[in-house]
């Protein structure tokens, strides 16, 4: 019978019973760390799996076109010209619309649920702010085509005559992350505490005075935390984008007028795709997959730093 390994720490003048079991529970531990880390490891394991295996399809698109894949103004899948610049564009700027439509309106609610909402509203607003964030895209999709894209296109003929466009897919993306970004950004409100604020109240400042001054510079990382989360959203957002984006392959530099972002060029044309088009896709989908990477990279650097200045 082999002796159990016991911890460093062991208790002295212990009972062979009491031995045992800190042995069983030391090796209890050991294996609940062993199993934690494999756990952590997978997410490791998963992200470079998806780019290599992403990278490796899409590299005969990558050695045909070169950086041209990144330049060129068009998506013709017949005569096998595949430039990406359309689909970028596209995804850049209806997320960039998205996110300057909703960050405002997304704090405003959170402010207004945290400090003037009465009482009895409070809860049942906040309830539905969170079941707005689980509806799901396809929902927001064709909201979009049957009542937003028909309401633009009456009222803004000139601006959006077809009533869909880039525009119409940013306002689409909008209203689909505000839940998010409000969610969040309501918690953190929340997290200062109740005496900072009704000492500045106490002192005669206003709602505007105590937003601005108090509550926002001591959550201003998590605001912005709520806003990045947002945007990987409306990056990487499919079905609602199909609908309303327009689906114009052609690359023109407008924010009004019809395109396409990568998911939704994605989405419309893998299912049926094969030979030099499949790997054009998936190229494709790494970059999006790059941007993203990017972007969240990019959102936690900034909020560290933040940290680091407010010590």
């Amino acid at each position: 019978m082999s002796t159990p390994e016991y911890p460093s720490n062991m208790p002295l003048g212990a009972d062979q019973h009491r031995l045992r079991a800190l042995g069983r529970n030391h090796r209890l531990d050991l294996a609940f760390q062993g199993t934690t880390f494999v756990f952590a490891m997978l997410v490791l394991v998963t992200l470079f799996a998806i780019i290599a295996s992403l990278a490796v399809a899409g590299y005969s698109t990558f050695a045909t076109f070169g950086f041209d894949f990144f330049t060129l103004n068009r998506w013709s899948a017949n005569q096998e010209i595949f430039g990406a610049l359309p689909a970028i564009y596209g995804t850049l700027v209806s997320s960039a619309i998205a996110i300057l439509i909703a960050a405002p309106i997304s704090i405003g609610i959170a402010v207004f649920l945290t400090e003037k909402c009465p009482s009895k509203l409070r809860q049942p607003l906040a309830t539905t702010v969170e079941l707005l964030a689980g509806v799901p895209s396809i929902i927001y999709g064709m909201w979009g085509v049957q009542v937003l894209a028909p309401f633009l296109q009456r009222y803004f003929p000139s601006v959006l005559p077809a009533g869909t466009g880039l525009f119409t897919a940013g306002l689409i993306l909008a209203i689909m992350i505000i839940p998010f970004i409000t969610s969040v950004t309501r918690d953190v409100l929340m997290t200062v505490p109740k005496a900072t604020r009704e000492s500045a109240y106490g002192v005669g400042a206003t709602t505007w005075e105590v937003t601005r001054s108090i509550l926002l510079p001591s959550v201003k990382g998590g605001v912005v935390g709520a806003i990045i989360l947002g945007l990987g959203r409306a990056l990487g957002e499919t079905m609602a984008v199909t609908f309303v984006i327009g689906n114009n392959l052609f690359f023109a530099p407008t924010l009004f007028g019809q395109g396409t972002s990568i998911a939704a060029l994605i989405a419309n044309q893998f299912p049926e795709a094969d030979g030099a088009q499949r790997s054009a896709l998936l190229a494709l989908g790494l970059v999006l997959f790059l941007i993203t990477l990017l972007v969240l990279t990019a959102a936690r650097l900034m909020l560290r730093k933040m940290d680091r200045a407010h010590g």
